[in-house]
């Protein structure tokens, strides 16, 4: 009977019914689905990013157009983009959840998705900690617990290393610019904002309303910022930073601090935004050394 009774519990387990999995989304929305998650749509680049990190690459079947990375992404079959999504593809495609990008997927898109009756996780980052929780979300919901803790917790201590790195340094004020035509920036509640805190800088439009307001070269040179900060994909190629080059009363220019960073990084939220902050604080850094204490 001693070698007998491992091996009834071995035949009691295997017929238990799967453990059922309860997670809230950034809407206050209580998922709850009967088992871990095996075939998961994915409808945002940095959502793809997040479930592989959260180590449910392997059930991620569909993904929206533009999730390039890891590099395993980008086999995965695309149901659509942010603004038109392919609903038969998707149904085709029996997912048993959705992860869905609140405030980039397009509205009627996600009404329609909820007609489906598939179950929807909706994400809203608004700050570096939810991508972390995040992680922890998707983990459970496609049972991959220990790897998306892992991973999170590894984000949150590189963002505290960070933070003790540059905390007390001279507060430096920045204009971030997103796009040139038209001028786009980013206001206070844009996760690029909380970057240039953790780096010791500051957001000269932080006050501004929309996430990315317009603003106009006037009121850029009316704020005379310490640096002008853009996204680049290629350091040697152009950077659209020329008409402030040619405004050497500009603080910024003056100080030899227009200046780059890979946007692939800093722009996208999932937990390798830490390696654009990383290269944002050190940039930032590169001007205080340059300027003084």
């Amino acid at each position: 009977m001693r070698w007998l009774a491992p091996l009834l519990c071995a035949a009691l387990l295997s017929g238990a019914p799967a453990r059922a999995v309860q997670v809230a989304d950034d809407t206050g929305h209580v998922l709850t689905l009967d088992r871990p998650a095996k075939r998961i749509v994915s409808l945002a680049p940095h959502l793809t990013e997040l479930l592989f990190a959260a180590g449910a690459g392997a059930q991620v079947v569909g993904v929206g157009e533009y999730s390039d990375y890891p590099p395993a992404a980008k086999s995965i079959p695309r149901v659509g983009d942010s603004a038109m999504l392919d609903l038969e593809r998707i149904v085709a495609l029996k997912p048993d959840l959705l992860v869905v990008w609140r405030d980039g997927n397009a509205p009627q898109q996600l009404q329609r998705l909820a007609t489906l009756g598939i179950p929807v996780y909706a994400s809203q980052l608004g700050q570096l900690s939810d991508i972390a929780a995040t992680l922890r979300r998707l983990g459970r919901l496609a049972g991959t617990e220990a790897a998306a803790e892992a991973r999170a917790g590894g984000f949150e201590q590189a963002l505290q290393d960070l933070r003790g790195r540059y905390a007390g340094r001279r507060e430096l004020r920045v204009f971030y610019q997103i796009w040139h035509r038209p001028l786009l920036t980013i206001n206070g509640r844009h996760l690029i904002s909380e970057s240039l805190r953790l780096c010791g800088a500051r957001n000269v439009f932080a006050d501004l309303i929309p996430l990315t307001p317009t603003v106009s070269e006037e009121a850029v040179l009316a704020q005379d910022p310490d640096a002008i900060v853009t996204g680049s994909l290629d350091p040697t190629g152009p950077d659209n930073l020329d008409v402030w080059r040619k405004l050497k009363t500009l603080r910024a220019t003056r100080q030899n601090a227009l200046l780059t960073v890979n946007p692939d990084t800093l722009h996208r939220s999932s937990d390798r935004i830490v390696d654009g902050v990383r290269e944002l604080c050190e940039k930032l850094e590169s001007v205080r050394v340059r300027t003084g204490p």
